[in-house]
């Protein structure tokens, strides 16, 4: 299972945040200060130092975490093709914050005076992604291994239960907060699923400039699906892909989250179901045949 095209692509927000957590991580890690990071009692309630609350919530505290923690992150920019980057900005703030405020709260409930009591690292945003991960996204594959089932998110999970055991409880705590914060995200909690940010804001991160890493050209403007799909598309594609007609019932949120997963358009996706009767394979059939058009 993969996040649907390589790369960046339609997820500006993911790549300016994934980025940064890796530059503060090696910034930090170069500086030899990557382990006081984290958070402790004493740094919030005794010593007041509030700037440890920001670099806790993108800098990593150990190369493994960082390695993981990035994985994670790249695979879930599924959801900001899924949601689009207005409201994957809007489930970014609203998750990391209410994860930080759970950690401090934690902090003063324990009163616990050891250094660096929770790590450091975006595991608000990680773990708060799991729950969309576990609720949306479909097993697409299954396989044993020495009589044991195993699908494709099976590899997903084991990232995740690595990084949250990977400073024992001192990660495990910042990881459950996150899946606390994901979990009031999907009961949307004073409305926030709906919220969005201006749009000259939300357009800062698809303006951003990062070096490339890489001589590929851009992609075409063809891989952007939106809008309507052409009826000459679609019927190129059932000629090369026999399909039945039309139907008029509503395609299953499973099958428009598969194709979502690769990276379509949610409502090219949804044609395509349409005209292809909620087949999965001939409906990427169709949105693949529109790209190349």
């Amino acid at each position: 299972m993969n996040g649907g095209p390589s790369g960046f692509h339609n997820a500006p927000v993911t790549k300016a945040f994934v980025i940064t957590s890796a530059l503060f991580t090696v910034f930090f890690g170069i500086q030899g200060r990557s382990s006081k990071l984290g958070l402790s009692y004493q740094d919030i309630f005794e010593k007041f130092r509030i700037w440890k609350l920001i670099l806790s919530t993108f800098a990593f505290s150990s190369t493994p975490e960082l390695m993981f923690g990035l994985y994670l992150l790249y695979y879930f920019r599924v959801f900001e093709r899924q949601i689009g980057s207005n409201k994957y900005s809007v489930f970014l703030l609203f998750s990391g914050s209410v994860s930080l405020l759970l950690e401090v709260l934690l902090l003063s409930l324990l009163k616990d005076t050891t250094t660096n009591l929770l790590t450091s690292g975006p595991y608000g945003l990680i773990f708060a992604s799991f729950i969309p991960f576990y609720l949306d996204i479909p097993v697409s594959t299954r396989f044993r291994v020495f009589g044991v089932n195993f699908s494709d998110k099976s590899f997903i999970y084991l990232a995740g239960v690595q990084l949250l055991l990977s400073s024992w409880k001192r990660s495990i705590f910042p990881g459950i907060c996150g899946i606390i914060a994901g979990s009031l995200y999907r009961l949307n909690i004073l409305g926030i699923r709906k919220a969005k940010f201006p749009e000259f804001v939300a357009s800062f991160f698809s303006r951003l400039s990062f070096p490339s890493f890489s001589n590929a050209p851009p992609p075409a403007p063809s891989r952007n699906i939106v809008g309507t799909i052409s009826p000459n598309t679609v019927r190129r594609a059932e000629r090369s892909q026999p399909a039945p007609m039309a139907s008029s019932v509503e395609p299953s949120e499973e099958a428009i989250a598969t194709l979502v997963s690769m990276g379509f358009d949610r409502n090219a996706a949804r044609q395509a179901l349409m005209h292809a009767r909620n087949d999965v394979n001939s409906a990427t059939n169709i949105l693949l045949e529109a790209q190349s058009h």
